[in-house]
């Protein structure tokens, strides 16, 4: 990527580019899974919670699934997993369709979420931005870190203003043809911290085209 995306640039291209070097960065992160992990959250599972409408909810083994996700592209906290583990399937039903069912009301829907044990804010973020990117963006580190220059405080004070500040970016964005969600410009800010983070040689070398000819070099 040619320079550091800021966040207050205009520059759509940009942004395009940085959104459109996800998948890449994605697998220079080189963490068990992580790739089949995010084709899930950001595929299937949208297309399974809106194939519930009009009763929307995310099911107990998809919330696990997610969970997964989020440790993985971020911090592993193993006990999340446990608490999740813990839950009943009815209370994760019903949370999760209160929580669908207060969109576009995103302080309604957070604190539907995390009155399941082991869901707090950013998790809760990350099962909104699967049924309604334009909406919700997932609460990561690198993009809070982007946008509010504070990545320590997970409350819903927090999550109000970071959401806020991205569906302003989004629609300054989406202008000339070009859509962006509140979740692109998320997936964008992460792509660009994390090849702050990550050695170029490693990216190329992670690069699908990269990948291809390395293949035909040993056929």
């Amino acid at each position: 990527m040619e320079g550091k995306l800021e966040f207050g640039s205009s520059d759509v291209s940009l942004w395009k580019q940085a959104l459109s070097s996800y998948p890449t960065r994605l697998q220079a992160v080189k963490k068990a899974e992580i790739v089949e992990l995010d084709s899930f959250y950001t595929k299937q599972l949208p297309t399974l919670l809106h194939q519930r409408d009009p009763n929307p909810h995310i099911t107990k083994s998809e919330l696990s699934k997610l969970m997964q996700w989020k440790l993985t592209r971020g911090k592993w906290r193993p006990r999340l997993m446990s608490f999740v583990s813990s839950l009943d399937e009815e209370q994760v039903k019903y949370a999760s369709e209160k929580a669908f069912g207060s969109l576009p009301d995103l302080s309604e829907a957070v604190s539907a979420l995390t009155t399941l044990k082991g869901v707090g804010p950013a998790t809760a973020s990350a099962i909104l931005a699967s049924y309604a990117p334009h909406i919700a963006p997932f609460m990561s580190d690198e993009a809070m870190l982007a946008a509010l220059g504070n990545a320590k405080e997970y409350t819903l004070k927090q999550y109000l203003s970071f959401a806020e500040k991205l569906q302003a970016k989004a629609k300054e964005l989406s202008i000339g043809g070009v859509v962006f969600t509140p979740s692109d410009v998320e997936r964008a800010l992460w792509a660009t911290e994390i090849s702050l983070k990550i050695p170029a040689s490693t990216v190329k070398n992670s690069s699908p085209e990269r990948k291809k000819k390395r293949q035909r070099k040993s056929q």
